[in-house]
């Protein structure tokens, strides 16, 4: 590889975050913290008077973590309960403890309802007071991190092409990414499949639609891992 495609492709994972379990040890799925982040944000920039600001999830407690059920991908943190935590600052039109609540409930239901991530901690810090009036949290939340690029993934050739095909079709899956490699990579009887989902699809069913479709069309006989690397 060319020294600026090494440098572009290690931005690329960088930009990703950590590789977050999705769902639990059986479901055999992560999802890039920048993916979850970015939706997180899209929902908590709907709140007025409030702007998010960094972001992080790890686990909740590294001592509750499971084996993976599957090979994990390059840097994944092992299945486990999760945490959020978050910095957001606030206008005093409403007092803080009900505006960090109003927060908490969002954050929570999008990351364990709409993505399929399983939080069981969401701890908040007020960082800063925004003026009133209209406006004045949307000038903060410019600051929101921009979405990691994603590598191209070009037509896969061979046997990779019907694992490709298989995977590309099922249901909510947006396109195949490549920002860990190429977008279907298979080694000593495994499977891994990167992807974006498309928009209205809940992470964690369209990993599970997807291994149930690679392993399909594999006749069975293989374990898949799913690496959800953009939710559209």
């Amino acid at each position: 590889m060319a020294p600026d495609g090494l440098t572009r492709a290690v931005r690329q994972r960088l930009g990703l975050g950590r590789l977050l379990p999705l769902g639990r040890a059986a479901d055999g799925a992560w999802l890039a913290e920048q993916a979850a982040d970015s939706v997180l944000r899209r929902a908590a920039g709907e709140l007025p008077g409030v702007a998010l600001g960094a972001l992080r999830i790890g686990l909740a407690d590294p001592e509750t973590v499971e084996a993976p059920a599957v090979p994990p991908p390059p840097g994944a943190l092992p299945p486990g309960p999760l945490r959020i935590d978050a910095d957001f600052a606030a206008t005093a039109d409403e007092p803080l403890p009900l505006t960090a609540e109003g927060l908490r409930e969002v954050l929570w239901e999008v990351a364990s309802g709409r993505l399929g991530l399983v939080i069981t901690e969401v701890d908040l810090r007020v960082t800063d007071l925004l003026d009133a009036g209209p406006g004045g949290a949307a000038r903060d939340s410019a600051a929101a991190a921009a979405p990691p690029e994603e590598g191209e993934a070009g037509p896969q050739a061979g046997p990779l092409a019907g694992i490709a095909s298989a995977a590309a079709a099922a249901p909510g899956v947006g396109r195949l990414t490549s920002t860990l490699g190429a977008p279907v990579h298979v080694a000593d009887g495994h499977v891994r499949v990167e992807l974006a989902t498309a928009a209205g699809h809940r992470p964690l069913e369209v990993a599970r639609a997807v291994r149930e479709a690679v392993a399909q069309a594999q006749g069975g006989g293989v374990t898949v891992t799913v690496v959800v690397t953009g939710v559209d």
